[in-house]
């Protein structure tokens, strides 16, 4: 083959490789300069749009809005802007005419951008809606907010150009670089070339010329080869000049009584001199084949192979190998857990090393040769006993040398090989060999191995504390906390998921079961709260233990632990079927399709006269308000987080919120912090109407056959999903990430539109309660509460205290 210039090969290749990257890079940044003055304009567009829809009001059932100076004052003053503010029916409240009509009906609460040309200028488009609800219908307002690309345009060409230059100088400097580097660093290679040249054919000693880190482990491999060939080579030299001292006793007797045998007259004389001739071809044979088995032996051990066998299935390759008069000599009694033991090391080493040791009981001794085992911490100890001659104490440490034997062995076939074998194993596998007398004669010979660490021991402890202290010592709780313990299904102890929410722990069972069917191997404690103090509870560290996986139905609460960095992240392969409104970033996840509903007692309220919009649940209060004076219910939204959240949309959405507030004050409506206590209150007869009842709680108890009737508003139906999210201190994130991606898969969904009547979030799903089918059971806007950062809006501490004080102030007035 024509040789090369590997320098000029690298030389090229990396020249080209630069320009390629610079290429790519230029390209790279351009598109980067587009997106960045994109999404930094499309927010000053959004953040213009969204102000401009928080001064929308409804007065007199006509859309009126008094446009903010903030809404324009973020904006460059180097484009032209434009906007327009249509009402429910399409007409324009105020703004450009024109430019609505370009835009279709916004029908989303989020920002839609678009590209358009207007008035002969390519505009930016940003379109949003705000629901409203009015005494006669409910409907959207779309705001669109303008702007020309002037400033956006120039942004990106000044990134690009600030960017460029520099990658231009840079590749011409790298071209530089990259020739004067190669030239430097082929330098040291032809030092070491120089040295390897001047050496002898037998000098295999390590190579210790200077070189570069990047050459550094050719070198050490290199020297590493050297090494392995010296030392074969000075095995191969010991076997041969060990093997020719041996051997040549053996055929120098073979060679002689075989020439006598040629002049033996007598047949008598000449059988006893073929069965010397015999014995010490046998004795020939068995040597060899010993110094064959110790040099595989040695090879094997040089090249630390590393197999995972047991003690029982050595002892029985051994018993296979033996005539099977020799192995009914062999009683083996192995003690629990010692003959499944597993042992790491050799499995050919390990077999010859339990061969050696029962050969030489079977050859030494012609009573059984007996072999127990026993397992303790980390260690495994192996015992052959035979009623052999023994070895005599002085000479226990030289019979495990090679070519070595003891005084009893006289007149016994034996090369001496057989126990340097056996320690030079054990040795090699981190073991102990000992020799011992055994009482009554014979001897022992206790081998003790290492077994590998078993890391589920301290696991599978914690669990079965865990699960004790569950079951036998449970601590008492808060009365705002109930714990359930539900114990892996096959027995195992090693896994736990710690799950703290707000789902009632009989229809969350229904998940756990599930969950626990795909993951058998997983105990689950689930410990059940109201969603307000489970918040100020993790946020004060007063829980009764540190959960892996929180869950509630107070959607902004569990943004606000995310947003201020209580969560840990999770890519879940099932996240791109969620909705969008139903997660935020990848650390809050919605599994559920909630919607808020108005429950009565058919027996107290008739079909005729239920209240389907809010408006007219607010009519119905006022006119009648001695006769549902105290039996209408409600959530309290200074203690329920999950009513705070339905109360702020609610002010939010609908222009009638407060005068329902209203009418609740007037028949002195009860407050409860959680929807089975109004259910309950409801059902009984007790309560004759409940407002904002989640519809999962309702569908479920009317299915069981609960006296209620359940009404989905027919104006707008707000929506809620009940969402999880992993602590940053959670003990086992990986079981929990396990949880998070069951709730969202077809299994978690199928159990959420099944029997729990909790609603599937992930559309097109199967089942009794998709989102589909419970939004087909009302007329209504369906609007669900998205997870965003709109949230956090309302949980500024002085807007909710506001909030809550107006509430009170009207719904419990002071006489």
């Amino acid at each position: 083959m024509k040789p090369f210039s590997l320098r000029r090969r690298i030389f090229a290749l990396a020249v080209g490789l630069l320009l390629l990257a610079s290429l790519v890079l230029i390209v790279f940044i351009r598109d980067y300069a587009e997106r960045a003055a994109d999404r930094a304009f499309d927010r000053l567009l959004a953040a213009s749009a969204l102000t401009i829809a928080g001064a929308v009001q409804v007065e007199a059932e006509a859309v009126i809005v008094e446009i903010p100076f903030a809404a324009f004052a973020m904006f460059s003053g180097q484009d032209r802007v434009f906007y327009a503010v249509e009402d429910p029916y399409a007409r324009t409240v105020t703004g450009y005419e024109d430019l609505a009509a370009h835009m279709p009906e916004t029908v989303s609460g989020e920002p839609h951008f678009s590209d358009l040309v207007y008035r002969e200028d390519l505009v930016r488009v940003v379109s949003v809606g705000r629901l409203i609800s009015t005494p006669s219908d409910t409907g959207w307002v779309t705001i669109h907010v303008a702007e020309t690309q002037n400033q956006r345009n120039s942004l990106a060409n000044e990134i690009l150009s600030n960017a460029v230059l520099p990658v231009i100088a840079l590749t011409f400097l790298a071209v530089g670089l990259v020739w004067f580097g190669i030239t430097r660093m082929f330098a040291p290679l032809t030092q070491l070339e120089q040295d390897l040249r001047a050496r002898a054919p037998d000098d295999l000693s390590a190579i210790t010329v200077p070189v570069p880190s990047e050459v550094e482990h050719l070198v050490s491999a290199l020297n590493g080869f050297m090494a392995r060939l010296r030392n074969a080579m000075e095995r191969v030299s010991g076997l041969v000049a060990e093997a020719a001292h041996e051997v040549r006793t053996p055929l120098a007797s073979l060679r002689a009584q075989a020439e006598v045998a040629m002049d033996e007259q007598d047949p008598e004389a000449l059988r006893r001199r073929v069965g010397r001739i015999h014995t010490g071809a046998v004795q020939a044979s068995q040597l060899v084949s010993q110094l064959l088995m110790e040099a595989t032996i040695s090879h094997r051990l040089e090249n630390q192979d590393n197999d995972a066998t047991t003690l029982g299935a050595v002892i029985d390759d051994v018993r296979q190998r033996l005539d099977p008069d020799q192995a009914s000599r062999i009683q083996v009694d192995l003690a629990t857990g010692a003959g499944t033991a597993i042992i790491r090391g050799d499995r050919v080493a390990l077999r010859e090393m339990m061969r050696n040791v029962v050969d030489n009981a079977l050859v030494y001794s012609s009573s059984p040769v007996e072999i127990s085992g026993t397992l303790g911490a980390g260690r495994l100890e192996v015992i052959v006993q035979d009623r052999g001659p023994g070895i005599d104490a002085s000479e226990k440490t030289m019979v495990l040398e090679r070519f070595k034997r003891g005084a009893t062995s006289a007149g016994t076939a034996g090369s001496g090989l057989g126990l340097s074998i056996v320690s030079r194993v054990v040795e090699a596998h981190g073991g102990q060999l000992s020799l011992k007398d055994r009482d009554g004669g014979g001897l022992i010979v206790a081998i003790t191995l290492p077994t590998p660490k078993r890391s589920s021991a301290v696991p599978g402890l914690a669990m079965a504390l865990i699960l004790a202290s569950a079951l036998i010592t449970l601590p008492p709780q808060s009365v705002d906390a109930a714990t359930s313990v539900h114990a892996a299904p096959d027995g195992s102890t090693e896994k736990v998921l710690t799950i703290f929410g707000t789902t009632d722990t009989p229809l969350f069972e229904y998940f756990i079961a599930a969950f626990q069917d795909l993951h058998p191997d997983t105990g689950v404690i689930y410990e059940e709260w109201d969603s307000r103090p489970l918040y100020e509870n993790y946020l004060a560290g007063s829980l009764s233990a540190l959960p892996d996986l929180l869950i509630s139905s107070a959607s902004d609460l569990q943004l606000k632990l995310a947003n201020d960095g209580y969560a840990q992240p999770h890519d879940s392969p099932f996240l791109d079927a969620l909705p969008d409104w139903a997660h935020w970033r990848n650390e809050v996840f919605g599994f559920t399709f909630e919607p808020a509903v108005i429950i009565y007692n058919p027996d107290l309220i008739t079909g005729a006269e239920v209240p389907r919009s809010h408006l007219t649940l607010a009519e119905l209060l006022e006119t009648q308000t001695e006769r549902f004076r105290g039996r209408i219910a409600t959530y309290d939204i200074a203690l329920s987080g999950v009513g705070y959240l339905l109360a702020a949309q609610d002010q939010t959405i609908s222009s009638t919120f407060w005068r329902l507030a209203s009418a609740f004050g007037r028949v002195n409506a009860q407050f409860s912090g959680s929807s089975p206590a109004i259910l309950n209150g409801v059902a009984d007869g007790t309560l004759a109407l409940g407002y904002n009842v989640l519809g999962s709680y309702a569908f479920a108890r009317q299915a069981e056959g609960a006296n209620i009737e359940i009404v989905v508003p027919d104006d707008y139906v707000l929506v809620l999903t009940r969402s999880m999210l992993i602590p940053r201190d959670a003990g086992h994130a990986d079981l929990a990430r396990a949880f998070i991606d069951f709730a969202l898969s077809p299994a978690g969904q199928a159990v959420a539109a099944g029997p729990t009547a909790l609603g599937a979030v992930v559309p097109d799903g199967s089942g009794d309660w998709t989102s589909e089918a419970i939004a087909a059971r009302g007329r209504g806007v369906i609007q669900p509460i998205p997870i965003g950062p709109g949230l956090l809006v309302a949980l500024d501490t002085l807007r909710r205290q506001r909030f809550i004080d107006t509430w009170q102030e009207i719904v419990s007035p002071k006489p």
